[in-house]
């Protein structure tokens, strides 16, 4: 039998290879930042274009590369992080597989500039599918630039995956983020399709993350630090009251490495149990330092994910540590009926000595000496009014009292009138009387054939999705103006994506003054939505929104008017009367799709006289 198992080629292996290691343009952005720290450049800066499809680019002041290293790089396996297996063990850089390079070489077209200090001119590569077209010298300043054109232009199959570019550009917002926030001693720099994005100066950790989330930001943080033997924690937590139901504030770093952790993330819950929602999620930027003896980064090659020697302790520990922080700071109410109230002394009592009380005594004082003539006549502000001739106020009363026929003529406020403006009022009583609710949960209403039993809160989310939804596509929304601009807070990445869905809040009756980096100002509202709910609309669409990245505008728009139908609908518990009853069964049958929910559940069920008869049997 012929021997049929063969080597690959390096070009093959490479494609191969970087199935796992780039899997999108945010893959690409995240290498080449690590490998920019790697070289010791204090400034760095990402450039991008049409969300990382068309360019890519990472220029840094590193310590850059000789032209043999330049070639060797894009070997596979090639890398100067690690020399030996024991190396994996004391890893204190980003890097140490030596495939992402190779990687990307080989389903892009790559261009390399760099220089050492020593060298006088730096050199130049081209390369195209892992083959080198050209290497020239070339002057360039010390350091590296990485310049990535037409991502995955050899698998078409791969490129059509990928998401439009607001999609691909939240992704690389999402790793800048990430890199930047685990290096403030570092500036960056961050362009998009030629506008400036980021400019974070060097700073200290607290500085970074008001930087890249805005200045209100710094309101919400509450530090963190605890220091062992197992690990060393920092870092900052957000105030409970500024939990949200949307991911995208919640980091954890390892040595300066970001990680995903569902383990420790449930330590921070578990922290804030009792002082958030369960459906919220708090913010937290925590730093974890340990030994790197002690941990394995080497399971995926994403390097996202890390094993801990002995993660129960680390648990613990966290968990323990963020709630001091809380109890710290005031942030948790606390009740302490054995506490020395003496012992609380303010703080600008405490360097003030104790003096002893002193009493001032009136020596000419007598209180057995007669007032003097002018001071017995004289007015006091205190001085009791004279209620002499108090009687003449009731004279004649008494006849007046007597006599019913008198208070004919005299007017009172009428009852609140309960009529109906319909003639047909015992026809419309009827009607009513056939709905009644069920545990503040159901409607009851009956049919021909039997009855049926309807989830109100599922009822009206249809009602109010086709309402929404057909607001959106006639462009038709009503909008009611607020008295005074209304002014929300929100981070960069959730301003671009209020931006990417502004026309449909349009549309639905929406009106925004201002949209600015930090805030949104909004002037006008639905006429369904409540101003006091606003801001928790805008939450919920923005955590929706980001679960579902949505391609086309009618994608954008189902998310908008599934979100507000959920979020305004009426809830579990909710009691209503008769006449919202009807209507709500009015409407819901008059929808074009009555029998499920926007999210696919059903709405009511039914049950016939035969149904109820074989109750009784």
């Amino acid at each position: 039998m012929a021997d049929i198992i063969q080597l690959l080629p390096d070009h093959v292996a490479n494609q191969i290879a970087a199935g796992e290691v780039v899997q999108r343009p945010a893959s690409v952005v995240k290498e080449l930042l690590e490998n920019a720290i790697d070289a010791g450049a204090d400034a760095i800066k990402l450039i991008i274009k049409d969300g990382g499809k068309a360019l890519i680019q990472v220029v840094d002041n590193g310590v850059g590369m000789s032209a043999t290293d330049a070639r060797l790089s894009f070997e596979r396996h090639a890398t100067s992080k690690i020399k030996s297996a024991d190396d994996l063990f004391c890893l204190h850089t980003k890097g140490f597989r030596g495939e992402a390079l190779a990687s990307i070489a080989a389903i892009a077209h790559v261009e390399l500039l760099t220089r050492t200090e020593e060298e006088e001119l730096g050199v130049q590569l081209k390369i195209e599918g892992s083959k080198i077209s050209s290497q020239e010298p070339i002057v360039t300043p010390k350091g590296t630039s990485f310049c990535i054109k037409n991502l995955f232009f050899n698998i078409p199959a791969r490129r059509n995956f990928l998401k439009s570019n607001q999609v691909e550009f939240r992704h690389i917002t999402d790793e800048f983020h990430r890199v930047a926030l685990a290096h403030p001693d570092i500036q960056f720099h961050f362009y998009n399709n030629g506008s400036e994005i980021f400019h974070l100066p060097k700073s200290n950790y607290r500085q970074r993350i008001v930087n890249v989330f805005g200045s209100k930001t710094n309101e919400k943080l509450v530090p963190v630090e605890e220091e062992t033997q197992v690990v060393k924690i920092s870092g900052f937590i957000s105030k409970p009251e500024f939990s949200k139901k949307s991911r995208g504030e919640q980091f954890f770093f390892v040595n300066n490495r970001f990680i995903k952790s569902p383990y420790l993330h449930h330590a921070v819950v578990s922290a804030f149990e009792g002082l958030i929602k369960s459906e919220n999620h708090p913010g937290y930027f925590l730093y974890l330092d340990v030994d790197p003896a002690s941990i394995d980064i080497n399971i995926h090659p994403t390097k996202t994910e890390i094993k801990f020697d002995d993660e129960h302790t680390v648990y613990a520990l966290l968990r323990s540590a963020i709630k001091h922080a809380l109890g710290q700071f005031n942030v948790v109410p606390a009740l302490d009926f054995e506490a020395d109230q003496n012992l609380e002394t303010p703080y600008d009592y405490k360097a003030k000595l104790a003096e002893v009380p002193r009493v001032s005594v009136d020596a000419s004082f007598n209180p057995f000496a007669e007032e003097t003539p002018k001071a017995s006549h004289r007015s006091s502000a205190y001085e009791k009014p004279s209620t002499k001739g108090w009687e003449n106020m009731y004279v004649g009363l008494e006849s007046k009292v007597g006599k019913e026929s008198d208070f004919s003529s005299v007017s009172f406020e009428s009852e609140t009138i309960t009529g109906s403006i319909f003639d047909n009022q015992a026809e419309a009583i009827d009607t009513v009387s056939t709905t009644f609710q069920l545990k503040r949960k159901y409607i009851v209403t009956t049919i021909k054939s039997g009855m049926i039993i309807i989830d109100q809160s599922r009822a009206h989310q249809r009602v109010l999705y086709e309402n929404f939804l057909k607001n959106i596509t006639i462009k038709e929304g009503v909008s009611q103006q607020l008295l005074f601009p209304l002014q929300l807070n929100f981070s960069s990445t959730e301003v671009h994506i209020i931006k990417e869905i502004i026309d449909s809040l349009i549309n639905l009756g929406f009106a925004f003054d201002a949209i600015e980096e930090e805030y949104v100002s909004i002037s006008g509202v639905p006429l369904l939505v409540p101003e006091s709910e606003v801001g928790m609309v805008l939450d919920q669409l923005i955590s929706d929104y980001q679960m579902d990245t949505p391609e086309d505008s009618f994608s954008q728009s189902d998310i908008v008017a599934k979100t507000l139908s959920k979020t305004l609908a009426v809830k579990t518990g909710e009691q209503l009367d008769s006449e919202s009853q009807l209507a709500l069964v009015n409407n819901l049958f008059a929808c074009k799709e009555f029998k499920i929910s926007p999210f696919n559940k059903p709405i009511y069920i039914t049950l016939t006289g035969e149904d109820i008869d074989k109750k009784f049997f």
